[in-house]
Protein backbone atom coordinates (compact mmCIF):
# COMPACT_ATOMS: atom_id res chain seq x y z
CA UNK A 1 0.00 0.00 0.00
CA UNK A 2 3.06 2.67 1.06
CA UNK A 3 4.49 1.53 -2.34
CA UNK A 4 1.14 2.48 -4.29
CA UNK A 5 1.08 5.58 -2.58
CA UNK A 6 4.34 6.62 -3.08
CA UNK A 7 3.66 5.93 -6.90
CA UNK A 8 0.52 8.09 -6.78
CA UNK A 9 2.52 10.88 -5.16
CA UNK A 10 4.83 11.06 -7.84
CA UNK A 11 2.44 10.76 -10.49
CA UNK A 12 0.86 13.79 -9.19
CA UNK A 13 4.06 15.91 -8.76
CA UNK A 14 4.70 15.13 -12.33
CA UNK A 15 1.38 16.33 -13.48
CA UNK A 16 1.53 19.42 -11.48
CA UNK A 17 5.49 19.75 -12.40
CA UNK A 18 5.30 19.75 -16.30
CA UNK A 19 6.34 22.87 -18.13
CA UNK A 20 7.61 23.46 -21.41
CA UNK A 21 11.61 24.10 -22.08
CA UNK A 22 11.69 27.39 -25.15
CA UNK A 23 12.69 24.55 -27.71
CA UNK A 24 9.16 23.10 -26.99
CA UNK A 25 10.32 19.68 -24.76
CA UNK A 26 8.50 19.03 -22.06
CA UNK A 27 10.15 19.43 -18.79
CA UNK A 28 9.21 18.45 -14.81
CA UNK A 29 9.27 21.88 -12.77
CA UNK A 30 8.24 21.38 -9.31
CA UNK A 31 9.95 24.59 -7.34
CA UNK A 32 8.83 28.15 -7.88
CA UNK A 33 11.12 31.06 -9.16
CA UNK A 34 11.73 32.62 -5.65
CA UNK A 35 13.49 29.34 -4.52
CA UNK A 36 15.65 28.34 -6.95
CA UNK A 37 16.79 32.16 -6.41
CA UNK A 38 17.34 31.37 -3.25
CA UNK A 39 19.37 28.20 -4.31
CA UNK A 40 21.29 30.49 -6.77
CA UNK A 41 22.01 32.84 -4.60
CA UNK A 42 23.47 30.34 -1.75
CA UNK A 43 25.74 28.52 -4.27
CA UNK A 44 27.25 31.72 -5.50
CA UNK A 45 27.95 32.74 -2.43
CA UNK A 46 29.54 29.83 -1.75
CA UNK A 47 31.75 30.10 -5.06
CA UNK A 48 32.96 33.69 -3.82
CA UNK A 49 34.01 32.58 -0.53
CA UNK A 50 36.04 29.42 -2.52
CA UNK A 51 37.94 31.45 -5.60
CA UNK A 52 38.88 34.77 -5.36
CA UNK A 53 37.47 37.59 -7.74
CA UNK A 54 39.44 38.79 -9.92
CA UNK A 55 41.12 42.53 -9.19
CA UNK A 56 41.51 43.46 -12.65
CA UNK A 57 39.65 46.41 -13.76
CA UNK A 58 39.81 45.27 -17.59
CA UNK A 59 39.02 42.15 -16.97
CA UNK A 60 36.52 42.54 -14.96
CA UNK A 61 34.57 45.52 -17.60
CA UNK A 62 35.11 43.35 -20.64
CA UNK A 63 33.27 40.36 -18.75
CA UNK A 64 30.66 42.84 -17.78
CA UNK A 65 30.50 44.50 -21.19
CA UNK A 66 29.37 41.56 -22.90
CA UNK A 67 26.97 39.57 -20.08
CA UNK A 68 25.11 42.96 -20.22
CA UNK A 69 24.77 43.10 -24.05
CA UNK A 70 23.26 38.82 -23.39
CA UNK A 71 21.13 40.13 -20.21
CA UNK A 72 19.68 43.17 -22.69
CA UNK A 73 17.99 40.28 -25.15
CA UNK A 74 16.34 38.60 -22.51
CA UNK A 75 12.32 39.17 -22.81
CA UNK A 76 12.39 41.95 -19.82
CA UNK A 77 15.96 41.88 -17.88
CA UNK A 78 17.74 44.74 -16.92
CA UNK A 79 22.29 44.27 -16.47
CA UNK A 80 21.59 45.89 -13.33
CA UNK A 81 19.26 43.31 -11.75
CA UNK A 82 22.26 40.86 -12.66
CA UNK A 83 25.69 39.49 -10.02
CA UNK A 84 28.42 39.46 -12.84
CA UNK A 85 31.50 38.17 -11.34
CA UNK A 86 35.02 37.51 -12.50
CA UNK A 87 37.23 34.55 -10.99
CA UNK A 88 41.14 34.62 -10.48
CA UNK A 89 41.73 30.74 -11.69
CA UNK A 90 43.09 29.29 -14.93
CA UNK A 91 40.13 26.82 -15.38
CA UNK A 92 38.55 27.50 -18.79
CA UNK A 93 34.83 27.87 -17.34
CA UNK A 94 32.18 29.91 -17.23
CA UNK A 95 28.52 29.50 -15.31
CA UNK A 96 25.51 31.39 -14.88
CA UNK A 97 22.74 29.92 -11.66
CA UNK A 98 19.11 31.08 -11.07
CA UNK A 99 18.44 34.12 -9.21
CA UNK A 100 20.42 36.38 -11.88
CA UNK A 101 23.95 35.12 -10.99
CA UNK A 102 26.87 34.62 -13.70
CA UNK A 103 30.61 33.79 -13.08
CA UNK A 104 33.47 33.77 -15.54
CA UNK A 105 36.95 32.17 -14.69
CA UNK A 106 39.70 34.18 -15.92
CA UNK A 107 41.47 31.27 -17.76
CA UNK A 108 38.22 31.24 -20.16
CA UNK A 109 39.19 34.36 -21.68
CA UNK A 110 42.57 33.35 -22.76
CA UNK A 111 40.36 30.86 -24.77
CA UNK A 112 37.25 32.85 -25.93
CA UNK A 113 39.42 35.07 -28.31
CA UNK A 114 37.43 38.11 -29.14
CA UNK A 115 33.60 39.39 -27.25
CA UNK A 116 32.18 37.06 -29.78
CA UNK A 117 33.37 33.65 -28.68
CA UNK A 118 33.03 34.98 -24.86
CA UNK A 119 29.47 35.76 -26.09
CA UNK A 120 29.13 32.17 -26.94
CA UNK A 121 29.98 30.58 -23.45
CA UNK A 122 28.29 33.15 -21.38
CA UNK A 123 24.86 32.99 -23.60
CA UNK A 124 25.03 29.43 -23.04
CA UNK A 125 25.37 29.59 -19.57
CA UNK A 126 22.38 31.68 -19.61
CA UNK A 127 20.70 30.06 -21.92
CA UNK A 128 20.50 26.96 -18.79
CA UNK A 129 18.55 29.20 -16.97
CA UNK A 130 16.60 30.67 -19.41
CA UNK A 131 15.16 26.94 -20.44
CA UNK A 132 15.31 26.38 -16.15
CA UNK A 133 17.79 23.58 -17.06
CA UNK A 134 18.74 23.41 -13.16
CA UNK A 135 14.65 23.70 -11.89
CA UNK A 136 14.55 20.54 -13.86
CA UNK A 137 17.97 18.34 -12.43
CA UNK A 138 16.54 19.74 -8.86
CA UNK A 139 13.48 18.55 -9.80
CA UNK A 140 13.94 15.11 -10.78
CA UNK A 141 16.50 14.41 -8.03
CA UNK A 142 13.88 15.48 -5.68
CA UNK A 143 11.55 13.34 -6.95
CA UNK A 144 13.78 10.30 -7.22
CA UNK A 145 15.97 10.71 -4.16
CA UNK A 146 13.24 11.01 -1.86
CA UNK A 147 15.11 10.67 1.32
CA UNK A 148 16.90 13.45 -0.25
CA UNK A 149 15.77 16.86 0.68
CA UNK A 150 17.35 18.97 -1.81
CA UNK A 151 15.13 21.94 -1.34
CA UNK A 152 15.85 22.06 2.82
CA UNK A 153 19.94 22.66 2.28
CA UNK A 154 19.96 25.44 0.05
CA UNK A 155 21.81 27.38 2.94
CA UNK A 156 23.90 26.67 5.76
CA UNK A 157 26.88 24.50 6.70
CA UNK A 158 28.95 22.90 3.54
CA UNK A 159 27.97 19.18 3.45
CA UNK A 160 27.91 16.79 0.90
CA UNK A 161 23.95 16.97 0.19
CA UNK A 162 24.05 20.79 -0.29
CA UNK A 163 27.65 20.56 -2.73
CA UNK A 164 25.18 17.93 -4.56
CA UNK A 165 22.71 20.77 -4.85
CA UNK A 166 25.11 23.50 -6.09
CA UNK A 167 25.99 21.18 -8.75
CA UNK A 168 22.50 19.92 -9.81
CA UNK A 169 22.47 24.16 -10.20
CA UNK A 170 24.99 23.92 -12.81
CA UNK A 171 28.16 24.76 -10.94
CA UNK A 172 29.98 20.98 -11.46
CA UNK A 173 33.16 20.60 -10.87
CA UNK A 174 33.29 23.76 -8.85
CA UNK A 175 32.01 22.32 -5.92
CA UNK A 176 33.77 19.08 -5.87
CA UNK A 177 30.44 17.57 -7.61
CA UNK A 178 30.84 16.74 -11.22
CA UNK A 179 27.08 17.07 -12.64
CA UNK A 180 26.68 17.90 -15.99
CA UNK A 181 24.06 18.69 -17.50
CA UNK A 182 22.48 16.24 -19.89
CA UNK A 183 23.26 16.30 -23.85
CA UNK A 184 19.36 17.04 -24.40
CA UNK A 185 20.01 20.15 -21.83
CA UNK A 186 23.36 20.95 -23.57
CA UNK A 187 21.83 21.13 -27.54
CA UNK A 188 19.34 23.46 -26.13
CA UNK A 189 21.60 25.47 -24.26
CA UNK A 190 23.83 26.20 -27.62
CA UNK A 191 21.06 26.03 -29.43
CA UNK A 192 18.99 29.08 -27.36
CA UNK A 193 22.47 30.57 -26.06
CA UNK A 194 23.22 30.88 -29.72
CA UNK A 195 19.72 32.67 -30.27
CA UNK A 196 20.45 35.01 -26.90
CA UNK A 197 23.94 36.21 -28.78
CA UNK A 198 22.37 36.88 -31.54
CA UNK A 199 19.62 38.90 -30.70
CA UNK A 200 22.67 40.86 -28.44
CA UNK A 201 24.25 41.59 -31.98
CA UNK A 202 27.51 39.41 -31.56
CA UNK A 203 28.17 37.17 -34.31
CA UNK A 204 27.17 33.70 -34.39
CA UNK A 205 29.42 32.71 -36.42
CA UNK A 206 32.17 32.69 -33.91
CA UNK A 207 30.68 30.17 -31.99
CA UNK A 208 31.83 27.19 -33.89
CA UNK A 209 35.03 28.84 -33.49
CA UNK A 210 35.14 29.13 -29.50
CA UNK A 211 34.02 25.70 -29.45
CA UNK A 212 36.80 24.45 -31.72
CA UNK A 213 39.36 26.50 -29.57
CA UNK A 214 38.10 24.28 -26.65
CA UNK A 215 39.39 21.45 -28.31
CA UNK A 216 42.22 22.63 -29.07
CA UNK A 217 43.15 23.99 -25.71
CA UNK A 218 42.45 20.60 -24.56
CA UNK A 219 44.42 18.46 -25.99
CA UNK A 220 44.18 14.76 -24.84
CA UNK A 221 42.84 16.37 -21.77
CA UNK A 222 40.09 18.72 -22.44
CA UNK A 223 39.53 22.09 -20.21
CA UNK A 224 36.95 21.74 -16.87
CA UNK A 225 34.14 23.51 -19.26
CA UNK A 226 34.37 20.21 -21.95
CA UNK A 227 34.18 17.83 -18.48
CA UNK A 228 31.32 19.07 -17.59
CA UNK A 229 29.84 20.32 -20.92
CA UNK A 230 30.40 17.47 -23.30
CA UNK A 231 31.17 18.88 -26.58
CA UNK A 232 31.52 17.00 -30.37
CA UNK A 233 31.50 17.16 -33.88
CA UNK A 234 27.71 16.75 -33.93
CA UNK A 235 27.63 20.38 -31.51
CA UNK A 236 29.32 22.33 -34.22
CA UNK A 237 27.41 20.66 -36.72
CA UNK A 238 24.43 21.72 -35.24
CA UNK A 239 25.34 25.43 -34.74
CA UNK A 240 25.88 25.51 -38.56
CA UNK A 241 22.80 24.17 -39.25
CA UNK A 242 21.32 27.23 -37.57
CA UNK A 243 23.49 29.63 -38.69
CA UNK A 244 21.87 31.18 -41.01
CA UNK A 245 18.49 31.90 -39.30
CA UNK A 246 20.90 33.28 -36.23
CA UNK A 247 23.19 35.66 -38.84
CA UNK A 248 19.29 37.23 -39.56
CA UNK A 249 18.48 37.67 -36.17
CA UNK A 250 22.28 39.03 -35.75
CA UNK A 251 21.85 41.91 -38.38
CA UNK A 252 18.12 42.52 -37.22
CA UNK A 253 19.54 43.68 -33.52
CA UNK A 254 22.92 45.34 -35.48
CA UNK A 255 19.84 47.79 -36.96
CA UNK A 256 18.11 48.44 -34.17
CA UNK A 257 21.17 49.69 -32.56
CA UNK A 258 22.39 46.99 -30.35
CA UNK A 259 26.34 46.84 -31.54
CA UNK A 260 28.64 45.62 -28.91
CA UNK A 261 31.99 46.62 -28.80
CA UNK A 262 33.46 44.66 -25.57
CA UNK A 263 37.43 45.29 -25.41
Amino acid sequence: MRGLFCLVALVLLAAVGCATSPLGRSQLILFPDAEMAQMGAAAFQEMQQQTPPSTDPVHNAYVQCVSNYIIRALPGERPEAWEVRVFEDEAVNAFALPGRKIGVYTGLLRVAENQDQLATVIGHEVAHVQANHSNERVSTNFVTQSGLQLAQVAAGASTATQRQLFGLLGLGAQVGVLLPFGRTQEAEADLIGLDLMADAGFDPRESAKLWQNMAREGGQQPPEFLSTHPSSERRIVELNARMSAAMQRSLKARSAGRNPDCR
